[in-house]
């Protein structure tokens, strides 16, 4: 049976409800400025008899407003940290103080200078002061970009410690949310929910995460990242990230790492940093799709740049009539070791094949033993596969991955020639096993690394080697077009297949100094017709003839391929050998003789230094990573580095822009219902008050009714 309330209760009843009302209203007042506050509210329901119950205070909020803001906050953390990161790098590379774009056209302006007079040493310092002034700009973008990607690993490493703390965080919060509700009936934990939900909130900034309510009806949370995995668990249990980088250990990645107690094992889940989002998706988005692609291009730029005026400087002669010799030093770059690898003591090194920088791409690549070593020196086969310098397969133009498959030769000094115009080299004698990988980088930190490698003017190789000296007897009218040498490296004992016709003693090889035991090098282009040649070596035999020839260019190369007899097979084993040719205009008469001869004295020679001048208008750079790679010049190739991180730049202020207003609109959906207003608090502050002035009179009213009663009663 229900009893109806006395006027006494109800009173005293009203008068706490009252009381309470005041107590959440200033509560409310009191924490306007806490951050991660939520504005709290207390409801009554009446009792059956009269009089009105405890009531439940609990917090105001929207929970889909909440979740929209959570999303719009990484949004804006991602595009943030994206956007002042690719800011940065574009203020650098857009400047005109650090462009390499002007520092080129310098370059080859004081090399045209030069060629007006060969032998002038002021201008051929200019040159040198040029090239040394275009290498520190070169090599001051390689040293920041180096720096910003260690910074970008740092903030990375930094970053992800403040994620584990608040994953911790929420977990300890989880567990004692649980607690607190199962200790109390009348009210929510609200201090400990809003301390959790500002930790959510926090966590959403650095990675996008997808929060939902236990199905335990206990307040629990669970944390997910977008692609799934789990961060926080109902029960308090959480992951927290793992910071690897195989085999680049400078280059960092996340894994999760399980948190389980013993005796269950912990494992750990791959995670993809390019579906992450929030700041730390951020930073990887800038460190792969801008810092590291922008990094190798410059590496590629410098190296293609070096390698092309190293190769012309080579095929000329300089002041001192000694054949040229490299202008810049281009490092090696050292493979590294897979952590599975059998003997992480051996390993692989690599070096850009001088003269094919043309087939240079910005790609990694992966070198992996397929059959076991065998012989000695030992030979085995490798795979080299190419990577992005995300550690993805490369494709070509077809989306077949870019592989080779070669046999190699563990030997000191012995360089294998492999895609991408680079050679590797392994350590000698080496204990490889099937299954070891190796990871090379060539264009990395290529450009910080590239050094002058002389300091002398005189070692600018302005002259050609060679001179064309057309027999005076001559009755034709061919006349020299075109004198090309393609080839100058000089090694006698032809251990080397780049090995030219140059004997390094101001001359080419006689038949005691050339790879044929019979032969020496072709020297002399002798016709019969006008379309009939012979060519003869120093000691006047003949090599080959060509016999009908349809045109007069190029006529070694000519004589290589269709001459009678056959041009000697020891010539046609290197690479390029002889390494120079020559083109005729007119039409000879029989007996006309041209006859190559080392340009002794040519100091006034300037035909090698119109070469390097031309050099800038060459396309030399390689820009498409697949097989059929299009190229361009090196001011194109700039602008292209430079467009590439402004366009990145650009496009990130609108995305940030945009996700800020986003966030705005649901920053003020939130705070419509979770926030404070002063307004509505100052008018429920009254209203309470005086309802808790009615509530004191009416127990005041049943004091004095009771009071009454007292003193009929006596």
């Amino acid at each position: 049976m229900i009893r109806n309330a006395d006027l006494f209760t109800m009173a005293t009843s009203g008068l706490n409800a009252s009381q309470k009302l005041l107590n959440t209203t200033s509560n409310n007042i009191a924490n306007i400025n806490t951050e991660g506050y939520v504005r709290e509210r207390t409801e009554f329901t009446s009792r059956l008899g009269g009089g009105v119950d405890f009531g439940f205070t609990d917090r105001v909020l929207d929970v889909f407003a909440q979740n929209q803001l959570r999303r719009d906050t990484s949004s804006v953390g991602e595009f943030e940290a994206f956007n002042n990161r690719v800011e940065s790098l574009d203020n650098i590379l857009a400047t005109e103080a650090n462009s390499i774009s002007s520092a080129l056209t310098r370059f080859f302006a004081s090399i045209q200078t030069a060629t007006d007079d060969p032998t002038n040493m002021p201008s051929r310092d200019a040159v040198l002061g040029e090239a040394q002034s275009m290498l520190n700009r070169i090599n001051t973008l390689g040293d920041f970009m180096r720096v910003k990607e260690e910074e970008t690993e740092l903030q990375i490493e930094n970053t992800v410690s403040t994620a584990n703390r608040l994953i911790e965080q929420i977990g300890d919060l989880n567990e004692a949310i649980q607690v607190a509700q199962g200790s109390s009936t009348v009210d929510t934990p609200s201090a400990l929910l809003n301390q959790r939900d500002l930790a959510v909130m926090e966590l959403s900034e650095l990675v996008a995460i997808e929060v939902r309510q236990s199905s335990n009806a206990d307040d629990g949370i669970v944390i997910n990242l977008k692609s799934g995995e789990s961060l926080v668990l109902a029960d308090g249990a959480f992951n927290v990230f793992a910071i690897g980088g195989e085999p680049d250990y400078t280059s960092r990645d996340l894994k999760l790492q399980t948190n389980y107690q013993p005796p269950k094992q912990n494992t750990t889940i791959n995670v993809r940093e390019q579906s992450l989002g929030g700041a730390l998706g951020g930073v990887y988005k800038y460190r792969e799709q801008v810092l590291e692609p922008a990094q190798r291009d410059l590496g590629k730029l410098a190296t293609t740049l070096a390698d092309t005026l190293n190769t012309q400087n080579r095929q000329g002669m300089d002041l001192d009539l000694q054949l040229g010799g490299d202008l810049f030093t281009i490092a090696d770059f050292r493979g590294i070791n897979y952590p599975e690898n059998a003997d992480l003591s051996v390993g692989v090194t690599g070096r850009l094949r001088p003269g094919e920088s043309g087939d240079l791409t910005n790609n990694d690549y992966k070198i992996t033993v397929l059959t076991a070593p065998t012989g000695n020196p030992a030979t085995f086969d490798v795979e080299v596969a190419a990577l992005t310098n995300e550690s993805r397969p490369q494709l070509d133009e077809n989306n077949n991955p870019i592989t080779q498959t070669l046999t190699v030769t563990a030997q000191a000094g012995t360089y294998n020639a492999t895609i991408g115009g680079i050679e590797i080299t392994f350590d000698d004698g080496g204990n490889y096993a099937v299954g070891d990988a190796f990871l090379i980088q060539p264009t990395r930190i290529a450009a910080a690394n590239l050094t002058m490698a002389t300091t002398r003017a005189e070692d600018l190789a302005f002259a050609k080697p060679l001179r064309l000296d057309t027999n005076i007897d001559n009755l034709g009218d061919a006349k020299l077009i075109g004198l090309t040498i393609s080839n100058s490296f000089v090694d006698n004992s032809f251990v080397d297949s780049r090995a030219s016709a140059f004997n390094g003693d101001f001359g080419l090889q006689d038949a005691s100094e050339s790879p044929s035991a019979t032969f020496g090098a072709p020297v002399t282009v002798r016709f019969s017709s006008a379309d009939t040649y012979d060519v003869l070596d120093n000691s006047g035999q003949i090599i080959s003839t060509v016999s009908g020839a349809s045109d007069l260019n190029n006529l070694l190369a000519q004589a290589k391929q269709s001459g009678t007899p056959a041009w000697p097979p020891e010539f046609s084993a290197l690479d390029d050998y002889p390494g120079y040719d020559f083109s005729l205009e007119g039409i000879p008469k029989p007996g006309d003789e041209f006859t190559f001869d080392y340009n002794t004295n040519g100091i006034n020679d300037n035909r090698n230094a119109y070469d390097l001048a031309s050099l800038q208008q060459g396309d030399f750079v390689r820009l498409s990573n697949g097989t059929q790679g299009n190229k361009a010049t090196f001011n194109e190739a700039y602008s292209s580095l430079v467009s590439q991180v402004g366009s990145a730049s650009a496009a990130s202020k609108i995305d940030l822009e945009a996700a800020k207003i986003m966030q705005t609109q649901s920053s003020d959906w939130f705070e419509s219902s979770a926030g404070v207003s002063l307004d509505e608090e100052a008018a429920n502050l009254i209203q309470f008050q005086q309802s808790y002035a009615a509530a004191a009179r009416i127990l005041s009213t049943a004091q004095q009714m009771f009071d009454t009663i007292l003193q009929v009663s006596r």
